[in-house]
C-alpha cells in the first residue's frame, strides 16, 4: 500500500458533508487536455513518484519515536506507546491528520516530529486537536521546536474553535536549552486559559510525569484525568523539595494521581490504567455536546472526474517549468466543476468557485507571474468571497510580481498592495497549498504563513524564499561589480565566482521544502495525491467555527 502523505492516520475515507439530495450542478466541468502518453507527462510522473517515495520514507521515520530500544523499554513498563494512545482515543475507523510531522527533521539536536505528536482527529464524533508527548524521546522533554509546534497546534485549535486533548508524559523543558524555551513556553499556558475563556474545551490526560511548568497544563485545563500509579504532577520533585525545604517526600504523596484526585483536587478523574484514561477522555468529549458553528448547504458530493494519480504527471518537479493550475483544480474539486471568475482578465491568476467534499470554496491559483490586472482581479474576488461567506483556497505557485520600468509606472506596487490588503483583512477561513514556487511578495499576496491561513500545506516540489538561488546570487554579483567600479578597483573574478556559488548553494538549501517544514514554515508536506483528502479534513475543521466574511478593508490606493 502506498504510504499516504498524511503522516500517520487511520485507514478511512473521508466523505465531507453528508449528501442529502442530488442538486443540479450549474458549474461547468473543467475539460482536461493532459496526455498521459506524452514524454513530458512520463518524465514528470517519474520524478514526482520518486519525490513522493522520499516523503513517505521521511514520514515513516517520524513515527518511530526514540527507536526500538526506548520503545521496548516503554512497553516493558506496561505503558502504551504515544501513537497507540492517539489511535485508541480516536473513533473507530476515523482519520488522524497529523500536523507538522517533520518539524525538527535534520535540525541539529532535534528528531523528526520535535518530540510531539499533533493533529486533528474525531473523538466521540467531535473533531479535536490532539497532542501527545513523544515520551520515548528524552522522556518527552520539550525543546524549543516542541514549543513552536505546540504553539502552532494551539493556534489551530483557537482559530477553528476545536476542543483540544493533550496527552502528557513529559520530563518538562529540555533544561540545557531552557533559555530557548522559558519565555515562549509561557505563552502556551496563557493560550490554554484564553481558549477556556472563549468556551473552547481543553482536556488533559496525564499518563506520566508532568512537572515544574508542565504541571500547569493539567492545572489549567478544563478537564484533567490522571492515571493511577503513573501520573506525577508537581511543581518540584522530591530532590528539589529536599534541597529547597529539607522535606523528605515520595513521588506519590507529593504529586501522585490518587493524591491529586482525593486531596488536592487538581485531578477531576482517576483512571485505573491508560486505557481507562482514554475511555474517560472520550466520555468527557461525548458529554460536551459540542457542535459546529457553521455548515454548508447540503449537496451531493461527487469525486473529481479525473484521477488524483494524474497530478504526478501534470506538475513539474522543476519550479521553472509552468503547468496549468486548472488541471490541478480539476483533480481536487467535486465533479471537476469550476465556475471561473473573469477568465479573460488578469489571466495569470485563476479565480473561481467550486465545491470540495461538499464545502464551497473560492479558489485563487497562480498561472504565472502576478501583473497589475491579476492583482486587481484577486482583490475583487476575495471581496466577493467575503461577501458570500465563502472560504478561500490558495494554490500557490508564484515567483513574485512583475518588475520593470513599464510596470512600476503602471502602478504594480499599488495594485499588488490591493491584493495583499484583501488577503490581510479577509475573515473567511483561508487554506493555502504551495504546489510550486513561493518567492518574494508573491508569498504574501497568496496567503503565505505570515498571513495566518487556517492551514498551510506544501507539495514535495515546493521551493520558498525571497527569490531563487541563481537570482539572488546574480543580484549580489551586480551589486559587488558596481561597488568595485565606484571604488575604481578591478573585480576579483575568482573570488566573486566562489562567493556566488556559496550564496546560491545556501539559498537552494534554505528554500528546500524539508528545510522549511522542519522549521514549521508550513503544517506539513503532503503527497499531491492526498490533497483532496487533506483539504476535506481542513475545511471540515474550519467549519467548526463561524464562517463569516467582512466588508471592512484597509485603504485601497487608486
Amino acid at each position: 500500500m502506498r504510504a499516504v502523505a498524511v503522516a500517520w492516520r487511520r485507514r478511512a475515507r473521508y466523505h465531507g458533508a453528508v449528501p442529502l439530495r442530488v442538486d443540479e450542478q450549474p458549474y461547468p466541468v473543467i475539460a482536461s487536455v493532459i496526455d498521459p502518453r506524452s514524454e513530458t507527462y512520463r518524465a514528470h510522473e517519474q520524478a514526482n513518484r520518486a519525490a513522493a517515495e522520499k516523503l513517505a520514507a521521511a514520514l515513516r521515520e517520524a513515527t518511530v519515536g526514540g527507536g526500538d530500544k526506548y520503545n521496548q523499554r516503554h512497553l516493558a513498563a506496561c505503558k502504551l506507546l504515544p501513537r497507540q494512545r492517539v489511535e485508541l482515543l480516536l473513533d473507530r475507523d476515523s482519520y488522524f491528520l497529523e500536523l507538522c510531522p517533520l518539524a525538527g527533521k535534520d535540525v541539529p539536536g532535534h528528531v523528526p516530529g520535535a518530540s510531539l505528536i499533533g493533529g486533528i482527529g474525531r473523538v466521540s464524533g467531535v473533531e479535536c486537536v490532539i497532542s501527545a508527548s513523544e515520551s520515548t524521546v528524552k522522556g518527552g522533554a520539550m525543546s524549543e521546536l516542541s514549543v513552536w509546534k505546540s504553539t502552532r497546534l494551539a493556534e489551530i485549535a483557537e482559530a477553528n474553535r476545536l476542543p483540544s486533548i493533550s496527552m502528557i508524559e513529559s520530563a518538562g523543558a529540555d533544561l540545557p536549552n531552557q533559555s530557548k524555551i522559558f519565555v515562549p513556553g509561557g505563552r502556551g499556558f496563557r493560550e490554554l486559559t484564553r481558549r477556556s475563556a472563549e468556551r473552547v474545551p481543553t482536556i488533559c490526560l496525564v499518563f506520566g510525569s508532568s512537572t515544574a511548568g508542565g504541571a500547569y497544563i493539567p492545572g489549567m485545563s478544563d478537564y484533567t484525568v490522571m492515571v493511577k500509579q503513573q501520573a506525577q504532577v508537581y511543581l518540584a520533585g522530591p530532590p528539589l523539595v529536599k534541597m529547597a525545604t529539607g522535606e523528605d517526600s515520595g513521588h506519590e504523596e507529593l504529586g501522585g494521581a490518587e493524591m491529586h484526585s482525593q486531596i488536592s483536587g487538581v485531578s477531576d478523574y482517576l483512571a485505573e490504567d491508560e486505557r481507562d484514561a482514554l475511555r474517560l477522555g472520550r466520555e468527557i468529549v461525548a458529554h460536551l455536546g459540542y457542535r459546529k458553528a457553521a455548515a454548508p448547504l447540503p449537496r451531493q458530493v461527487l469525486p473529481p472526474r479525473y484521477p488524483a494519480e494524474d497530478l504526478l504527471g501534470i506538475v513539474a518537479p522543476d519550479i521553472k517549468t509552468p503547468f496549468d493550475a486548472r488541471e490541478v483544480i480539476a483533480r481536487i474539486v467535486d465533479d471537476s466543476r469550476f465556475s471561473e471568475f473573469k477568465p479573460s482578465f488578469g489571466s495569470t491568476l485563476v479565480c473561481g468557485w467550486a465545491h470540495l467534499a461538499g464545502f464551497p470554496v473560492g479558489i485563487l491559483a497562480n498561472n504565472g507571474i502576478l501583473f497589475s490586472e491579476s492583482a486587481q482581479k484577486g482583490a475583487q474576488f476575495i471581496e466577493l468571497c467575503n461577501q458570500q461567506d465563502t472560504p478561500l483556497l490558495f494554490l500557490q505557485n508564484i515567483t513574485g510580481f512583475m518588475v520593470g520600468k513599464r510596470y512600476e509606472q503602471e502602478g504594480i506596487i499599488k495594485h499588488g498592495a490591493k491584493l495583499i490588503n484583501a488577503v490581510s483583512n479577509s475573515t473567511v477561513p483561508a487554506i493555502t497549498v504551495m504546489i510550486g514556487a513561493s518567492f518574494g511578495a508573491g508569498n504574501y499576496a497568496m496567503c503565505g504563513r505570515a498571513y495566518a491561513p487556517r492551514f498551510l500545506f506544501t507539495w514535495p516540489n515546493h521551493r520558498i524564499g525571497v527569490m531563487g538561488g541563481k537570482q539572488l546570487a546574480g543580484v549580489l554579483d551586480i551589486i559587488q561589480r558596481e561597488a568595485a567600479a565606484k571604488r575604481g578597483e578591478p573585480v576579483d573574478e575568482q573570488r566573486l565566482a566562489v562567493g556566488k556559488a556559496m550564496v546560491e548553494g545556501q539559498i537552494d538549501r534554505e528554500s528546500d521544502p524539508y528545510f522549511a517544514t522542519a522549521r514549521l514554515w508550513d503544517d506539513g508536506i503532503i503527497d499531491p495525491r492526498d490533497t483532496r483528502t487533506v483539504l476535506s479534513i481542513a475545511l471540515s475543521a474550519a467549519y467548526t467555527a463561524p464562517v463569516r466574511g467582512t466588508t471592512s478593508w484597509g485603504v485601497f490606493r487608486h
